[in-house]
């Protein structure tokens, strides 16, 4: 570590000191229930967070997502950024968290949204995903003014919303007005659940495509004289599963993705429409229209133009097998990958900070799923982001989610002393 180590040794007993603010913050944002969708709470959740910036000495903002369509009087996207300047404008370490979870779910044995701390963890949706994570960005922060240490650089630290659902009015939003951006940001560490001993590099491409089938409708005891949509987009999903999928298994990512069969590229049927309603009033006709949503994660090795390209290949050769059927192809949500270059200054700051705390070194990974590095990414044109922060990547969504307060402690750690190295000068981006 590039610290003293004297300051070294006064930080880490500083977080120490301050464990039960971390666990009661922690419990309180969880109190806040900020459900996506519809985003609810987000403002209340804001100003929770901005309270306790202010308090530790942060000059605190409000970004509301003005203009974004999701953003209205019900449910406003209010985000919040939190500035604390030190001896030079730069580094600036942005430290990224957001605020909204997804909705709780069946199956809990405990509140939710009741923030319980029970036997050395922190229960309530969004305990790991990533309100610990918040926590501990906050109070990294906090302990290195406890424990009166001069900032070098900068720090800020980022409330948002949206994440579970794109991150649109959220990080991509700031991005897109430059709080977040090339030359004002040195670098961004989203304290994701990725588990406390691991840094993840970045994240697969999502491809989310609709594919709908015209058919022509008939009468259901003459069949033959229709042309089934459901049929036509049958045998599409037949070519799914006979040509694409062994293909895609063999196809396995040099990215250090987990778990290790998401290093493969990966198609999901994600939803499916089509004829008349199940439920509703039945009638004898031949449906003349389905459609479905596919998830299509491709690899950083495979590009978007091939992945898109092989789709196009199948829905014409299903057209060519059923030629009474007419197959439209619309795009529904593109994501490239991401990953963090090789000789990024965050990577040593943040292993030398996990060995120091937690005795072994990191493991390097991928995420299978997206986060707002994307937008850190491929928008704010910040090259040195990743993702690092308490909370098991298992856990979260789940019923019964929890961060377990040990794993907490060390991650507000790690996070301070990785700060303070990024800001040492030492390393530059």
């Amino acid at each position: 570590m590039r610290l003293a180590p004297a300051d070294l040794d006064r930080l880490l007993r500083t977080v120490d000191d301050l464990a039960d603010e971390v666990v009661a913050f922690t419990a309180d944002l969880l109190r806040v229930p900020t459900v996506n969708p519809p985003g609810e709470e987000y403002e209340t959740c804001a100003r929770l967070i901005g309270d306790v910036l202010r308090r530790c000495d942060f000059e605190v903002q409000y970004v509301a997502a003005e203009g974004h369509p999701d953003h209205t009087a019900a449910h406003p996207r209010v985000n919040v950024i939190g500035r604390r300047a030190g001896r030079l404008a730069h580094p600036l370490v942005h430290l990224n968290g957001h605020f909204d979870v997804v909705p709780a779910g069946d199956g809990w044995t405990v509140d939710p949204f009741g923030g319980l701390v029970r036997d050395g963890r922190i229960y309530g949706r969004g305990a790991c995903d990533m309100k610990a994570g918040i926590a501990a960005a906050v109070f990294a922060a906090e302990a290195i003014r406890r424990a009166g240490i001069a900032l070098p650089g900068t720090i800020e630290v980022s409330g948002t919303v949206d994440e579970e659902s794109g991150g649109l009015a959220g990080v991509k939003y700031l991005a897109e007005a430059q709080w977040i951006a090339q030359g004002k940001t040195d670098y961004v560490i989203i304290p994701e659940p990725l588990d406390v001993d691991r840094i993840c590099i970045g994240h697969r491409g999502v491809y989310w495509f609709e594919v709908e089938a015209h058919g022509r409708i008939g009468h259901g005891s003459m069949p033959f004289l229709g042309a089934s949509a459901i049929e036509g987009l049958g045998r599409f999903q037949a070519l799914i599963e006979s040509e694409l999928k062994p293909r895609l298994a063999a196809r396995k990512t040099a990215v250090p993705v987990v778990p290790e069969g998401a290093r493969h590229a990966t198609i999901n049927t994600n939803g499916i429409e089509g004829g008349q309603p199940v439920d509703g009033v039945q009638t004898p006709c031949v449906a003349d229209r389905c459609r479905a949503v596919f998830d299509r994660r491709f690899l950083l090795e495979e590009g978007l133009d091939a992945t898109r390209d092989e789709i196009h290949a199948l829905v014409r050769e299903a057209a060519r097998l059923v030629p009474g059927i007419r197959f439209e192809v619309h795009d529904r949500l593109i994501v490239h990958p991401t990953r963090t270059p090789d000789d990024s200054p965050l990577i040593p700051a943040l292993g030398a900070a996990i060995q120091q705390v937690l005795g072994r070194a990191p493991a390097l990974i991928a995420s299978p799923g997206t986060y707002d590095h994307k937008h850190v990414a491929r928008i704010a044109g910040v090259p040195h982001c990743v993702a690092y922060g308490p909370g098991e990547l298992v856990l979260a969504h789940q019923p019964d989610e929890y961060c377990a307060v040990g794993d907490l402690v060390a991650a507000t750690k790690v996070i301070a002393l990785a700060t303070m190295d990024l800001m040492s000068g030492q390393r530059s981006p």
